[in-house]
């Protein structure tokens, strides 16, 4: 039955105050995030008890997990923008259509990509240069994972959908409950039931398949949203389509193009050990905790410029996006002056073998003196998405990844035969390049807007 108390988007609310709506709508992406974060962390965590193999074995996996992330991510991107900009311009019809066709997207996703996972996943895992000793590992580690990939890409859409309304603190709670059940579930599988590697894989399976239930139950059956679902009268719109493609396909694209980056590095390190693919892997995942405040504020300047823009507010658009930038570069710069200072303590956490700590150190003191500029092209790249432009994401990361830094770390490896460190020097200078470049960009859009 249809509901009529519908919640009513902050439209007002983000014209009035935009510098107090970014941090309501940051915040609360921030703590969800943050609980996400923190089960990948105790997750390896706990695989890191079991050897460095077994790091090396999930490291493999990232690529393919990122992939998945890249495509339900940047087309989730894509529905956030366009039901952002439809609410703006108070165009609820189209707003509902955009979440009826996300749900739809996310259903052929899922089945090709589980198929995919199930059929093809250990060739996958060869191709990407895992080794003979760590593929037994890795695959038990991917055909686990593959069952739960449908729920995961579901749920990732629902949160999209739920940030083109502005609705965040939903997604927060339900993120926190399933990184609960998750921190209690590893133990279990990985030591108590001794499935070690493998039991990392069914814990997090499992714990996404309630999260897509609570989302479920939540979205089309308590209808805890302004957006309403009609999908048995559902039919394809190429307007629809369009719109939400234009900023999707290419931010996805981007994302497979830094799987296939990770993809590259850890063929390159895996030549010098696996404990240097395990290192790389443990500073990933420290890396994500630094940018959790940047992806916070990156994922509000979305939802507010898209609407901004759908209300013709072209000042308040330039005024949040100075004010997000400035905000995310000085949250970064505290961070990474924290982390190059405390960079072996943290690591330590994860790891007690001694050539693994030792290159994760590097690698962190490194890579952090590039957190401030990667958190300006990471929010500049979320403004031009709000505005519709999907483009600049997929142009600037390829050239970052596939025009500077896979070349650079090829060249410091083979040719140089420099040590591990100077692959992360190549992605040192790239980041600095793409940086470059995301603020002439930028700055160009934004003249262009002016004149409109």
């Amino acid at each position: 039955m249809e509901h009529t108390n519908q919640k009513k988007p902050p439209l007002q609310l983000f014209i009035d105050n935009p510098s107090k709506s970014m941090w309501n709508l940051a915040i609360p992406i921030m703590a969800g995030m943050g609980i996400q974060t923190l089960y990948t962390i105790i997750d390896m965590i706990f695989i890191g008890r079991l050897g460095g193999n077994a790091i090396a074995a999930v490291a493999f996996n990232m690529p393919i997990f990122f992939f998945v992330m890249g495509l339900s991510f940047g087309l989730g991107n894509g529905v956030t923008a366009s039901i952002a900009r439809f609410i703006g311009a108070d165009d609820k019809v189209n707003a509902d259509n955009s979440a009826e066709h996300a749900v739809v997207i996310a259903f052929l996703i899922s089945g090709v990509l589980t198929s995919a996972g199930l059929i093809y996943g250990k060739e996958i895992l060869i191709l990407m240069g895992c080794t003979q000793e760590i593929l037994p590992l890795a695959w038990d580690y991917l055909r686990v994972s593959c069952y739960g990939i449908s729920f995961g890409v579901f749920s990732g859409f629902f949160r999209s959908i739920l940030a083109g309304e502005g609705e965040m603190k939903l997604p927060m709670i339900v993120a926190g409950l399933g990184t609960v059940l998750n921190t209690i579930l590893d133990p279990i599988f990985i030591f108590y039931l001794d499935y070690g590697v493998t039991g990392a894989a069914w814990a997090t399976t499992i714990s996404q398949i309630i999260v897509f239930c609570i989302f479920i139950y939540m979205l089309f059956i308590k209808h805890h949203t302004y957006i309403r679902f009609k999908l048995k009268d559902f039919s394809p719109s190429s307007f629809i389509i369009y719109d939400i493609i234009k900023v999707g396909i290419p931010v996805s694209m981007s994302m497979v193009v830094m799987a296939i980056g990770q993809l590259v590095f850890n063929r390159l390190l895996v030549n010098y050990s696996t404990n240097a693919v395990a290192a790389y892997q443990i500073g990933g995942r420290i890396d994500m905790l630094v940018f959790l405040p940047i992806f916070g504020i990156a994922s509000a300047l979305t939802t507010m410029v898209g609407m901004f823009y759908g209300a013709n507010e072209i000042n308040k658009i330039k005024f949040i996006s100075r004010y997000g930038v400035r905000s995310s570069l000085i949250i970064t710069s505290i961070c990474s002056a924290l982390l190059y200072i405390f960079a072996p303590l943290v690591i330590s956490i994860f790891t007690s073998d001694p050539t693994i700590q030792k290159i994760s150190i590097d690698y962190l003191r490194i890579i952090s003196l590039l957190f401030p500029f990667i958190s300006i092209g990471l929010t500049i790249g979320r403004i031009l998405q709000g505005l519709g432009q999907g483009m600049p994401s997929l142009i600037i990361t390829t050239i970052r990844v596939i025009g500077v830094a896979g070349p650079l770390a090829y060249y410091f490896t083979f040719i140089q035969d420099k040590p591990v460190e100077w692959i992360w020097y190549s992605m040192f200078i790239s980041g600095i390049f793409a940086t470059i470049i995301s603020i002439v960009w930028v700055t160009i859009t934004f003249k262009k807007l002016s004149i409109a």
